[in-house]
């Protein structure tokens, strides 16, 4: 969904962040940081975006009260976007509100690194981009080098990993009165305090495109089976993971998503449809995150709800059975002599 073979690196300002509860203060460089040399460009673009070409979730900036512009982060990129001239100013005012809404006592200190791309890809078109990215880990690095027809040990403490970006967001120049495009990295601080980057400091709200309607759809579907079914209705295994193999060959075959087709062809039975349509409902309503009941299937929100969906039927330690195809071919059972279950196979032809 997001490239950057095209891309290059623009402008680049760095500052660091202090944590506010523990009386750390913020850093601000007097101008931007001038990239002459081309291996150093290519490895910051690697840092910076090679982490959001397996990202897919696209978000959009938001505000409580419906001013966009009441958002900080969205007000300084449009300003940055309208005006280039202005993109180091309005990168110590990104830094300050960073430092403001850094007060968990758990939140790291770290160096922000604002930037402008030219050129980056999303979904298929090309548009400048603003990076904000924050680096927390810091490594130890050795170095080999030679020496005296040898070879020599030495360190360098404090360094950064180029294959660890900690926190990042892209910013596109595009959709601005929905509150532009957004894609976001968090993998630091996955705990409480971990909402500060992206709901306080950013203020996101998923975008509701063709890809998280497709993805929210079949994880809905996906927990009704797997948890709700059980609940309500006495259901096999086998027959748990018939519903999620015909859900999935739905999605894979059709080119769009009706509720009442999906439904009447993939559960089929009327109480079962009445159970569905409930729980979606409840979901939307918890969430805050409407699904429509028809729209576009996105292929990459398939693909990605088939790394999750099990087609394997776990017998104790001892057998996995994969399940693809006709449950009508597998029988359950149980066998008095040894008081256990079993399961029966019909096949044609052993491969």
């Amino acid at each position: 969904m997001i490239s950057f073979f095209e891309a290059s690196l623009a402008e680049l300002s760095i500052h660091r962040i202090g944590n506010k509860s523990q009386d750390e203060f913020y850093v601000l460089s007097e101008q931007s940081v001038g990239i002459q040399d081309n291996m150093l460009s290519n490895l910051l673009q690697q840092y910076f975006l090679g982490p959001y070409e397996k990202v897919n979730e696209v978000y959009r900036f938001f505000h409580p009260n419906s001013d966009l512009n009441l958002n900080e982060v969205y007000h300084f990129a449009a300003e940055i976007f309208a005006d280039g001239g202005k993109f180091h100013a309005n990168s110590k005012e990104l830094a300050k509100y960073l430092y403001d809404v850094s007060g968990h006592p758990k939140i790291k200190s770290g160096e922000l690194y604002l930037a402008y791309f030219e050129n980056v890809q999303i979904e298929g078109e090309l548009h400048d981009a603003i990076g904000i990215f924050k680096s927390e880990t810091k490594e130890t690095y050795l170095k080999v080098y030679p020496e005296n027809s040898g070879f020599a040990l030495s360190y360098e403490k404090d360094a950064i990993n180029i294959n660890k970006l900690d926190k990042g967001c892209l910013i596109f120049n595009t959709d601005k009165e929905e509150g532009f495009r957004v894609a976001v990295i968090d993998h630091t601080n996955r705990s409480s305090e971990a909402v500060y980057w992206k709901d306080e400091f950013l203020k996101l709200k998923i975008r509701n495109d063709n890809f998280n309607q497709t993805n929210n759809v079949l994880g809905v579907y996906k927990n009704f089976v797997t948890e709700k079914l059980d609940q309500d209705f006495e259901i096999s295994k086998a027959d748990k993971i018939d519903l999620l193999n015909k859900s999935m060959k739905y999605f894979k075959e059709k080119e769009s998503f009706d509720l009442d087709e999906f439904s009447n062809e993939v559960i089929g039975n009327a109480e079962g449809i009445e159970s569905f349509k409930n729980y979606k409902k409840n979901y939307e309503e918890e969430f805050d995150a409407p699904i429509p009941d028809s729209f576009d299937i996105s292929g990459a929100a398939v693909k990605k709800q088939a790394r999750v969906f099990k087609s394997v039927l776990k017998l104790d330690k001892n057998f996995h059975i994969y399940i693809h195809g006709d449950k009508e071919l597998i029988e359950k059972g149980f066998d008095d002599d040894k008081f256990m279950n079993y399961y029966k196979v019909y096949f044609k032809e052993e491969e």
